[in-house]
């Protein structure tokens, strides 16, 4: 991404919020993890969005009063000490042409030239990144900032940036797509070495090994989340990540994976058998996960509401898995089938967008309906990425191997 994106992010925003307001967002600091070691950093997604910087602690201010509009970029102070052991902190030019920010301070100087800003002009509202996703979770730097500045400026209104700066989010344009296609094919080459190097016998860590090992390979470092490697009975866990169990000879492996490419996420699941050739059940139960996620791919379109999307699922199931035997009543799908087909895709694997969204063009989502038979040690989940385009959707991730013909053929040869 260069710095026409991030401008551009930035100009839609300033159009977004009310006037006589401030926007205030943190990149954050990576969270201790023992000792003097810390977790590596990354960037907050909506600090990022705005900005294309990935250095931690820095902080955007944003000003609407009237026809005027303001952009102030703060980074840490070049810090001699500190670089020897640390590396080189960001500089101000490498900042400004990162971001196309040209006022860039030092974060020493921010509280302060924050409350000038109050001297002569008349703010009295602020937007800050307040997303909370759990009561107990600690305060982010914007929920911390939050609390002071309402005790030290009780006028001002405080309103979550979240809101409008998700609206953004959720229609990709033509670089964001590019930089989630470049994500799941990289993705696609570390899937198929997982089925090309699948043995029985081997630990589930050592597959996930092959995983990273083309991911770095083609230069990427960063995964979107913690990958699934699950054989066996392990795939009927949703959110399985221990990837510690022998993968047994008859077993079916699920893996949940998703690459990193300038911070945009691919989310990818297949499921093969660990011997090259599904057993006649296994095939049974794929080819009716499969023909769920074909017939939701094809009823994705604009104007759809992403919660109808399940229903097709279900719909699918009860009859099938009747026909099967597998379950008797209708109600009792639940028990093989607990979650949703659906999510956003984008910056965040779990990315913005609400259940009630209606669909449009630009909007990239999951496809991922799966079967988990605990009785049977079969867990299969089968998932794309696609793109709402303006006569439906484009799959993205069409070209890792999907159906059984495909996956055996690769594995077998």
């Amino acid at each position: 991404m260069d710095q026409h994106f991030f401008k551009r992010n930035r100009t839609k925003l300033f159009e977004a919020i009310e006037d006589k307001a401030l926007v205030v967002l943190f990149a954050g600091e990576p969270p201790q993890k023992s000792a003097d070691e810390r977790y590596r950093f990354t960037p907050n997604t909506n600090f990022y969005y705005m900005t294309g910087i990935e250095s931690q602690s820095a902080v955007l201010v944003m000003e609407k009063l009237g026809e005027r509009l303001k952009e102030t970029l703060y980074i840490e102070t070049p810090d001699p000490d500190y670089e020897k052991w640390n590396g080189k902190r960001l500089r101000k030019d490498e900042a400004a042409n990162a971001s196309g920010i040209e006022k860039i301070e030092y974060l020493c100087d921010f509280t302060r030239k924050f409350n000038r800003l109050f001297e002569d002009d008349e703010f009295d509202m602020l937007y800050l990144d307040l997303e909370r996703l759990d009561w107990e979770m600690p305060h982010t730097p914007a929920q911390a900032f939050a609390g002071e500045t309402s005790r030290k400026y009780p006028f001002l209104r405080i309103k979550n940036a979240r809101y409008p700066i998700a609206q953004l989010r959720l229609i990709k344009c033509e670089e964001e797509v590019e930089a989630l296609c470049r994500a799941i094919g990289i993705t696609g080459e570390g899937i198929r070495s997982m089925m090309i190097n699948c043995r029985p016998g081997m630990m589930e860590y050592v597959l996930e090994a092959h995983f990273d090992f083309a991911l770095k390979t083609a230069g990427v470092r960063d995964l979107g989340f913690f990958s699934i490697v699950a054989s066996g009975q392990n795939g009927t866990i949703l959110h399985y990540e221990a990837n510690n169990c022998k993968v047994e000879e008859d077993a079916l492996v699920l893996v949940d994976v998703g690459a990193k490419y300038n911070h945009y996420s691919a989310d990818i699941t297949r499921t093969f058998p660990a011997s090259g050739r599904f057993t006649d059940r296994q095939k049974q139960l794929y080819n009716i996960v499969l023909e769920a996620q074909e017939a939701v791919i094809r009823a994705v379109k604009p104007g759809v509401p992403l919660m109808d999307l399940n229903g097709i699922v279900k719909q699918i199931y009860c009859e099938a898995c009747k026909k099967i035997g597998l379950i008797q009543d209708e109600a009792d799908i639940s028990k093989y089938y607990m979650h949703g087909v659906s999510h956003f895709l984008g910056l965040d694997t779990h990315d913005v967008g609400g259940r009630e969204t209606v669909l449009k063009p630009g909007m990239v989502l999951t496809v991922e309906p799966g079967i988990y038979v605990e009785e049977e040690a079969i867990g299969i989940r089968i998932e794309d990425d696609v793109l709402v385009t303006e006569e439906g959707c484009e799959v993205l991730s069409c070209g890792i191997p999907k159906t059984v013909e495909e996956i055996e053929a690769l594995m077998l040869k």
